[in-house]
């Protein structure tokens, strides 16, 4: 917190002590400069405004109950007082200026994306959100990782229901972190509470925000911008980790990119194909297609049975490459990489009994997405 708008002794107690409601009755504390600059501007706000209360109502209860006469007195009559006018005046615009110069800063502090250390690209899909750490050849899409059968009930509800992802952001603590943030659809919302940073997403645009976060851990929150029909299942996950973690794990990813792209000229076997795509079908379309690909017609068609799919391959792959025009289905072209693609096709053209026996190459579909 900066000292240039450090509450008195009294106040600072009172907040502190607020601290230990914080996560279940008021704001989080969060795990940042700029959250605790906010909670404690909140909170300094907060207790002025109960002040005010006080000093308001309390005159007002002691005045109807000093001042009170029966029915029928007569009363007084007085004008204005000059003094009481000044004081009314200047003392209230006293404290709004008390109140301004430290939200102000604060203000301007929470957008000063300059000297990061680190650039992250956050795009936001219906409905999933993808991340590129750029300059660094790491990218990945992530999804909501709860089961289908606990949101239907079938089974028991995690302690991170609708909040967990099969790939969480990582990021490193210690070092300023800038977001660049865009939507490949409609507007969306990035919201991390402990992270002190909701930034709408909008098509056509790039807006920035940045965090440096002080302590490891993991931190959840939501897409809070209405944005279709499964809008509830587009959670944020970011793991937080040491400096030297996140570098060995950046170095990880790295290689494995390097790895998936040498998979994108080989020749893939049938059985590697189904494996691979079943995952990829299970984390990206059974949301709408549903687990058993029977669909939810007429917005997203069964996959099992549908005859233009066993027909036409090449329309097959079209659409998920290129998506569909004026329908829910998006383009996974820039969401899915070759070999994710390529297996996907191939589950869905073999699973459900389909049995087509077609299967695609990640190499075809490298053709097609350059």
């Amino acid at each position: 917190m900066r000292l240039w708008w450090r509450p008195s002794v009294f106040s600072a107690g009172v907040m502190s002590s607020s601290v230990c409601f914080a996560q279940s009755w008021n704001m989080p504390l969060g795990v940042t400069n700029v959250s605790r600059d906010i909670f404690g501007l909140h909170m300094t706000i907060f207790w002025i405004c109960v002040a005010i209360g006080v000093v308001v109502f309390g005159a007002m209860f002691f005045s109807l109950f000093r001042y009170r006469h029966s029915q029928g007195a007569k009363a007084a009559h007085f004008h204005e007082n000059t003094k009481v006018e000044i004081l009314w005046t200047v003392i209230p615009v006293l404290i709004l200026v008390g109140m301004a110069v430290p939200a102000t800063a604060t203000l301007k502090n929470m957008y000063d994306a300059s000297d990061a250390e680190l650039d992250v690209m956050v795009t936001g899909q219906q409905w999933r959100w993808r991340y590129e750490y750029l300059g660094e050849d790491v990218a990945f899409t992530s999804n909501l990782s709860t089961p289908r059968s606990q949101v239907s009930g079938e089974e028991v509800r995690g302690e991170n229901y609708l909040l967990e992802v099969d790939e969480p952001l990582v990021l490193p603590i210690n070092r300023k972190i800038r977001f660049l943030m865009t939507s490949d659809d409609v507007i969306h919302s990035w919201w991390v509470p402990d992270l002190a940073v909701k930034q709408d997403t909008i098509p056509g645009f790039i807006n920035e925000n940045w965090v440096r976060i002080n302590e490891p851990g993991i931190y959840r929150g939501q897409c809070a911008e209405l944005c279709g029909i499964d809008h509830g299942f587009m959670p944020v996950v970011v793991q937080a980790m040491e400096e030297e973690a996140f570098d060995d794990w950046l170095t990880e990813r790295k290689k494995a990119a390097e790895q998936e792209a040498q998979g994108v000229g080989r020749e893939w076997a049938m059985e590697e194909l189904m494996d691979r795509g079943e995952a990829v079908y299970e984390s990206i379309c059974a949301s709408c297609h549903q687990p058993d690909g029977q669909g939810s017609p007429p917005a997203f068609p069964a996959l099992a049975g549908n005859q233009q799919l066993i027909d036409d391959l090449d329309w097959h792959l079209d659409k998920v490459i290129n998506g569909v025009s004026g329908a829910a289905m998006p383009a996974f072209r820039n969401t899915l990489n070759p070999v994710e693609i390529a297996a996907v096709v191939t589950y869905t053209q073999n699973a459900w009994g389909n049995d087509t026996q077609k299967q695609v190459q990640p190499a075809r579909v490298a053709e097609q997405t350059e």
